[in-house]
């Protein structure tokens, strides 16, 4: 946890929590020294609540947030596999 406020802070300083979460720092909140809840960004609340991605799904998602036009990855593996059948296999 990158930040912590009791509640009694959370409610005075609400507006600067919310920003903290939505820029991707995980917000405890506490009683009495000990921690009750966290306040999340809706991304990763998004993450947390859909369970686990198959490698695809996670695969596009980086490609929409990361991808750039000026980077091709198209030609970077080509070549790279054998193209020959292998080994002869028998039980």
């Amino acid at each position: 946890m990158s930040k912590q406020y009791s509640i009694a802070e959370a409610r005075k300083n609400f507006t600067s929590a919310v920003n903290e979460a939505e820029n991707g720092e995980r917000v405890e909140l506490t009683r009495r020294g000990r921690p009750v809840a966290v306040l999340i960004s809706l991304d990763e609340y998004g993450q947390l609540a859909n369970g686990r991605r198959s490698f695809w799904e996670s695969y596009e998602n980086y490609l929409r947030r990361y991808a750039s036009p000026e980077i091709d990855i198209g030609d970077v593996f080509e070549g790279v596999r054998d193209p020959s059948p292998g080994r002869d296999f028998s039980w």
